[in-house]
């Protein structure tokens, strides 16, 4: 790892996207604090905090394992950048919920599906595809279904999965991505539509 550190963030990504998750380690490592603390600054709540670290590190991950990412020698702006657009992304959700009147002619905003009734059909799906989910994340590797199920079942932020399992938050972040990786080989193996 001391190795890893020496190296500049061009060749962190590259050794990264070639499979070396230590990689993705030390680029975390060199950035988590400025980033975190631009975050927090900014929207001065270390839950919100917290979410808004995590999900600009799974964009930085999704980015990089997709090739989109161009490299141009400024990894820190572009990872500020992404911090930057949750961060708008927060506060316009924040306003377009302070926003909404139930005064409105254009949109009853009570009239909406998520307010109705289920069919008995979209409960049985919605069951079913509870069921298939339940199913595949019993077949992932132990390290990975824990990180699953403490995060979307016991709403755990990244920072508490860390702390409870005594890994890296980083780590915590590699058995996410592989975990859904993973659930998606297995519903497509299972052929199993995992939507409505």
């Amino acid at each position: 790892m001391n190795s890893l550190n020496d190296k500049s963030d061009e060749k962190l990504i590259s050794l990264y996207v070639n499979g070396c998750n230590e990689a993705f380690d030390a680029l975390l490592s060199r950035y988590k604090d400025s980033v975190y603390g631009y975050i927090i600054r900014n929207v001065k709540n270390e839950d919100v905090a917290d979410d808004i670290f995590q999900e600009t590190f799974v964009k930085v991950i999704t980015t990089l394992n997709s090739g989109r990412y161009v490299e141009n020698g400024r990894f820190a702006a572009w990872v500020n950048r992404i911090a930057h657009n949750r961060i708008i992304d927060y506060f316009r959700q924040l306003k377009n919920e302070a926003l909404q009147s139930t005064d409105s002619t254009e949109m009853n905003i009570l009239n909406r599906k998520e307010y109705s009734e289920s069919t008995v059909e979209d409960t049985l799906i919605v069951t079913q595809i509870h069921k298939d989910v339940r199913r595949l994340i019993r077949e992932l590797p132990k390290s990975q279904r824990d990180v699953v199920v403490m995060r979307y079942y016991k709403d755990m932020s990244y920072k508490e999965i860390s702390d409870f399992t005594g890994v890296s938050i980083n780590t915590a972040l590699g058995r996410m991505r592989y975990a859904l990786i993973n659930l998606r080989r297995l519903a497509s193996e299972h052929n199993i539509a995992l939507s409505l």
